[in-house]
């Protein structure tokens, strides 16, 4: 096992001799620092793994090393000793960032106790921010969000699909996150180099969508100065992601088959066709085949975009994933916004969560920034959310949305089986203290998971 190494910063000679005397008998890999511009030199070159410094240094003193050890190194923790303590100067050492503060004369095995404490307590984060790391990859994928099951089986669809060179057809509401489907496959193919180019087909007029999509030679119509690459050719060797393809014209539907037949598009007014190396995915909020079966879609063109099918769930479908929405939101818009928000209360979380959210996600991540930019505390109450959703009815208590003490319990499970049932690892990734992890446990009936 490594030697834990241990940085003493002290301008008297016989202390530090004493410390690096039992530190190093107590098998700490020890170095000494006389001075406060010594130490912070130090701590930028080599990997410590904690410091002890005197408060009354030479040069800059204690509180200025642990400031400047802190913006260098913040995982670094930091014991400071002094022969001048008070209660008033231990607790600004503490809020400067001190994992504790020691008063001599002071017993060599309690400076002892407190370096394994702050050792323990350093891996301690180390291994919450790798267990955050870890389930939030579990419950991520590229920029989706999700840990219910639906999401799940789409993060593993698109691994797989990803890996195939299939055109795709995404299905769902509005607000669901298709183009976000769309880039993810794309970042994980092998044409994640190449480009990824959006088109609403929706938002084109009709007689512009012809030439926005395959491009036109110079003269082919009024206006035409230039020869112009169409968005079919710009996505060469990459994905062109075609959204609300159901809004493309019949006329249109037939020369987007022959690209998909021929590889080969043919620009308004050429005479000849340019061959073409690309993925589609199409996306549609529309019940696309019976647009097919109202003879608004071509039935061949349906079946060359619809090789592989994924329907996207509307939030409603999957209330679990909302905390997990609600906390990405906040802390983007909270960062966008400079404010310091911390979380939302039970209240209006409770609220969120029995919203029919007919905009599904994107609708909800405007809720948060409005609420975010409204905001009057570090926690978003029921006063916050309240007007922003006051123009939409709530979901009936009697249908089958989750309450929050069942989605709490859920979540607690899951971070207890990825902790491996170890309460002090499961209470720091939860945010809580082990005693409120204790008692939830008791109260919630799962005092069967190991502790």
């Amino acid at each position: 096992m490594e030697q834990i190494r241990i940085l003493v910063v002290e301008d008297d000679p016989e202390m530090v001799a004493l410390l690096q005397d039992y530190l190093t008998r107590e098998g700490f890999q020890v170095e000494a620092a006389f001075r406060g511009e010594e130490a912070v030199e130090r701590v930028g070159e080599l990997p410590f793994d904690l410091v002890v410094t005197d408060v009354r240094l030479g040069g800059i003193d204690g509180i200025d090393v642990l400031q400047t050890i802190k913006a260098l190194r913040s995982e670094i923790p930091v014991v400071l000793i002094t022969a001048f303590g008070s209660i008033e100067s231990a607790v600004e050492a503490v809020k400067q960032g001190a994992f504790h503060y020691l008063a001599k004369p002071f017993k060599l095995n309690e400076l002892k106790r407190i370096i394994e404490q702050a050792l323990e307590d350093r891996q301690l984060r180390e291994e919450t921010v790798r267990l955050r790391r870890e389930v939030e990859g579990r419950y991520r994928f590229g920029a989706l969000i999700g840990k219910s099951p639906k999401m799940q089986e789409i993060f593993e669809l698109i691994s797989l699909v990803a890996r195939s060179s299939s055109n795709v057809l995404i299905s769902g509401e509005s607000g669901t996150g298709k183009e976000l489907v769309a880039k993810a496959i794309h970042c994980n193919s092998s044409r994640q180099s190449r480009p990824f180019v959006p088109v609403n087909c929706a938002a084109i007029p009709s007689e512009l969508l012809e030439s926005e999509l395959f491009g036109h030679m110079k003269g082919a119509f009024t206006g035409a100065h230039i020869a112009r690459k169409g968005l079919i050719e710009t996505a060469e060797g990459g994905t062109l992601f075609l959204d609300e393809i159901a809004d493309v014209p019949l006329f249109l539907q037939a020369k987007l088959l022959r690209v998909l037949q021929e590889k080969e598009v043919w620009p308004v007014g050429g005479r000849e066709g340019i061959k073409v190396d690309l993925r589609f995915i199409a996306a549609t909020n529309q019940e696309l085949w019976r647009r097919v079966e109202g003879g608004a879609f071509r039935e061949d063109l349906y079946f060359r975009l619809a090789v592989i099918r994924i329907q996207l769930p509307p939030l409603r479908e999957r209330l679990e994933d909302i905390p997990l929405l609600v906390d990405h939101s906040l802390k983007k818009y909270a960062e966008i916004s400079g404010k310091e928000i911390r979380g939302v209360s039970e209240g209006a979380l409770a609220l969120l969560l029995r919203r029919p959210w007919r905009g599904n996600v994107r609708e909800m991540e405007n809720i948060i920034e409005a609420a975010v930019a409204l905001a009057r505390g570090p926690i978003l109450s029921l006063d916050d959310l309240s007007p922003l959703l006051s123009g939409e009815a709530l979901t009936d208590a009697g249908e089958a949305c989750p309450s929050l003490e069942e989605l709490e319990k859920a979540h607690i499970s899951q971070v207890l089986q990825q902790s491996g049932g170890n309460l002090t690892k499961a209470a720091a990734l939860l945010g809580i203290s082990r005693k409120t992890l204790y008692r939830k446990k008791k109260q919630y009936g799962m005092d069967s998971v190991s502790s």
